[in-house]
């Protein structure tokens, strides 16, 4: 392995350097983003913060209590193993949904398109529709903005009327729903999680306006984590990229007004 003189070396570690305090920094900003959402969820769900309406007056009045299957439409996908090809259709189950509120489309089965239309039939998902990890990891809830799939042990919520979708996703993300499922499901020791667990769900429900007004305000939180994201996988890419060229000699650095 060919190595470099010295100060070479050094020059080369001080620019890696850089790239690693700037990468360090996006880290912590995203992790503290990622509480302060955490901290301000806590706050907006449960009616301890009120926001301030289109006239900028604070939102007021209690809170409605409702069973989640009394206010959306609450089913399932199929529980049948179809066969996986291929070349197909995506089929969604509890591996796919991700923590951050995505799918996960890298490992995922295709099934035949009779297969898909036959699960469709029962569970056909539209977007803005909610997914729910049932068997395996319970939750994990994503909202839909795609929907050319079919889905396995995995919960759909789809909006009826006075429930919004869009609150709705933040809302079973909470402390509180981890805990109703805890209590409703036997303790929680299984890694399965009925549909009849799901609609009895008890959910704490503000006005249309002010569901709107607490979604709006947590996608936007979002919407920042999701650019540091972006920002910290650019700054990684850009890393690896300068590693290539500084770390086999195919780009020579400048050292004491001289290039290495």
């Amino acid at each position: 392995m060919p190595v470099p003189p010295f100060p070479e070396q050094q020059k080369i570690a001080k620019i890696l350097s850089t790239w690693d305090k700037a990468i360090g920094a996006t880290e912590r900003l995203i992790e503290n983003s990622t509480q302060q959402k955490k901290a301000l969820m806590q706050q907006l769900l449960t009616g301890k913060k009120r926001l301030l309406d289109e006239s900028g007056k604070r939102f007021e009045g209690e809170w409605e209590e409702v069973k989640l299957g009394d206010v959306s439409d609450v089913r399932d996908g199929t529980h049948d193993s179809p066969e996986f090809i291929d070349v197909g259709y995506p089929l969604i189950t509890s591996k796919n949904l991700l923590s951050s509120g995505r799918l996960d489309l890298s490992n995922v089965k295709l099934i035949s398109e009779e297969d898909y239309l036959q699960i469709n039939k029962r569970s056909n998902v539209n977007n803005g529709d909610i997914l729910f990890g049932m068997i395996g990891t319970i939750g994990n809830p994503v909202r839909v903005k795609s929907s050319n799939y079919a889905i396995k042990n995995v919960a759909l919520i789809k909006e009826t009327g006075i429930l919004l979708n869009s609150f709705l996703i933040y809302y079973l993300s909470s402390h509180d729903i981890d805990k109703q499922i805890y209590r409703l499901n036997a303790g929680g020791t299984q890694k399965f999680v009925a549909l009849g667990v799901l609609r009895n769900l008890v959910v704490s429900l503000p006005t249309q306006k002010e569901q709107q007004k607490i979604a709006t305000v947590l996608t936007n939180a979002d919407k920042e984590i999701e650019l540091l994201e972006q920002q910290l996988a650019d700054l990684q890419q850009e890393k690896k990229a300068l590693m290539q060229v500084l770390l086999t000699g195919k780009k020579r650095v400048v050292v004491d007004g001289e290039v290495a």
